[in-house]
């Protein structure tokens, strides 16, 4: 079983981890089809989205990236420069296709701004996690308490609308995809 929680002091023990995969942008059509022909064939996607920091108050931002990673490739779909398609949506809507992911509501919410559709097969990680007595939520502790390594979030607060993505906000936006398919696999076995 898992411990219900984990302290700072020992979060800083475990080893740091990231996701070590190929790293897909994807900011065109053609990369686009690749990605919903590779995507539309999985049976589990570990999901995400980011979207720019609004610093000011009554500005808002919609979702600028998409993440899903299999196990070996983390797609992050430029939802702004590129829009969200009807067959990426497809995916989202598809109930076979289980999408992990932790406080995905709004993330769910965001997605259906840019475009209409009926979310199936997403398993909220925070809810499995209060089912096995587990009372740290992030996904920073969730993934310390159920695989056992530490993430950054150093480029969680970076423009997710530049026109390039430093090295570092790849590495961040596939490793959070990648970490809700890897906690999902951990509970899954503990369930």
């Amino acid at each position: 079983m898992f411990k219900e929680s984990i302290t700072k002091e020992e979060l800083v023990e475990l080893p740091l981890k990231w996701f070590e995969g190929e790293i897909i942008i994807v900011d065109d059509k053609k990369t686009l089809r690749q990605a919903e022909k590779i995507l539309s064939k999985q049976t589990v996607i570990g999901f995400d989205t980011e979207t720019k920091p609004a610093f000011k108050k009554g500005v808002f931002n919609h979702v600028a990236l998409l993440q899903l990673s299999t196990k070996k490739q983390a797609f992050l779909i430029r939802l702004n420069q590129i829009g969200l398609s009807k067959k990426i949506c497809d995916i989202l809507a598809n109930p076979d296709i289980v999408k992990p992911g932790v406080a995905i509501h709004d993330d769910i919410k965001g997605l259906q701004a840019l475009r209409k559709f009926k979310p199936a097969g997403f398993v909220e990680l925070q809810d499995s996690a209060k089912e096995l007595g587990i009372q740290n939520f992030s996904l920073k502790k969730l993934t310390a308490i159920a695989c056992g390594f530490r993430i950054s979030k150093g480029a969680q607060l970076s423009n997710w609308e530049a026109d390039e993505f430093t090295e570092k906000q790849q590495i961040y936006a596939a490793t959070d995809a990648w970490t809700g398919l890897e906690i999902y696999e951990m509970f899954s076995k503990n369930i």
